[in-house]
């Protein structure tokens, strides 16, 4: 039987890239009898039922790499965080812990920075926060033209989630990349400086260079979820070299004397801001675990 990738899934309906093209397919009721719902990025087999009309049903998912709840997306590789210099500002505390969140789950990750004509100066800011991080940067503007031959390298074999504060411009950044307006996009309210949610559901647009990109609804808020405070540390690229150095066993890096993080902060070796938002989000999943515990 032939195999391929969920592109979309709406209304029970899959649709699934093969060589022989695409097949609307649906799933066999087995899946759900075992509470196992078809996610785009998923990798399945299919039998066909109708070659002229492309129509078949999914006959097995294959075991996931991983998955996102949101967005709900399987088998990605890469994340493209988008944040834009202006209209709306950076919201640096989702944009870290979307960082935490995708060091958890092992998964590469690329700082999108747009609309660099607006402020090149603040641009150079938001890269000064995050250079020692290891993390991708590329810096983008439609309005210049400038970035995108970059962000295309970064995106080709792999299948990238983006994702990012509402009104950021990633639908415009995607419409680009993809070199065809396939999604619709939203123009930032003056009022509320939020995008408007022109994406609906996740859906992998094929590139083609080779592989796909997903865009997904703006956020605007995001928790930190399975994750112990004692093991915040390990995903802040920044620490690693860091870490286990300290005078203390179990350093929180925090008010602890003799912290070889809190030396390099001092040294100019990590980024202050990020260290303070460390601190906020160590003291938030303390409070949960004590809560939890209590």
């Amino acid at each position: 039987m032939p195999s391929g990738v969920i592109v979309k899934g709406i209304g029970g309906f899959y649709y699934v890239k093969s060589e022989d093209g695409v097949y609307e397919c649906k799933a066999r009721g087995a899946f759900r009898k075992d509470s196992k719902i078809p996610l785009p990025g998923d990798e399945v087999v299919l039998s066909v039922v109708d070659e002229e009309k492309k129509k078949g049903y999914i006959e097995e998912i294959c075991p996931r790499k991983m998955q996102l709840i949101r967005p709900a997306v399987a088998n990605i590789n890469q994340i493209a965080l988008v944040v834009s210099v202006k209209s709306p500002l950076p919201d640096f505390s989702l944009l870290d812990k979307l960082l935490v969140t995708v060091m958890q789950k092992e998964i590469n990750a690329v700082i999108c920075i747009n609309k660099i004509d607006l402020d090149e100066e603040y641009k150079n800011t938001i890269i000064d926060c995050y250079k020692d991080t290891g993390f991708g940067i590329v810096s983008i503007s439609s309005v210049l033209d400038v970035g995108f031959e970059q962000l295309g390298e970064m995106l080709k074999g792999k299948t990238t989630v983006f994702a990012g504060q509402s009104g950021v411009g990633k639908s415009t950044i995607l419409n680009r990349v993809l070199d065809s307006y396939v999604m619709k996009t939203g123009n930032v309210s003056d009022k509320i400086e939020r995008g408007k949610h022109t994406t609906r559901h996740a859906e992998l647009l094929e590139l083609k260079s080779g592989g796909f990109v997903v865009d997904t609804p703006g956020f605007s808020s995001f928790e930190l979820s399975d994750i112990e405070p004692e093991h915040l540390q390990n995903y802040y690229p920044e620490f690693r070299e860091y870490i286990g150095k300290c005078k203390f066993v179990g350093c929180s890096h925090i008010s602890e004397p003799g912290c070889r993080v809190k030396s390099a902060l001092e040294d100019g070796m990590i980024n202050r801001d990020r260290y303070e938002r460390y601190i906020t989000f160590y003291k938030t999943l303390k409070d949960k675990q004590r809560r939890k515990y209590s």
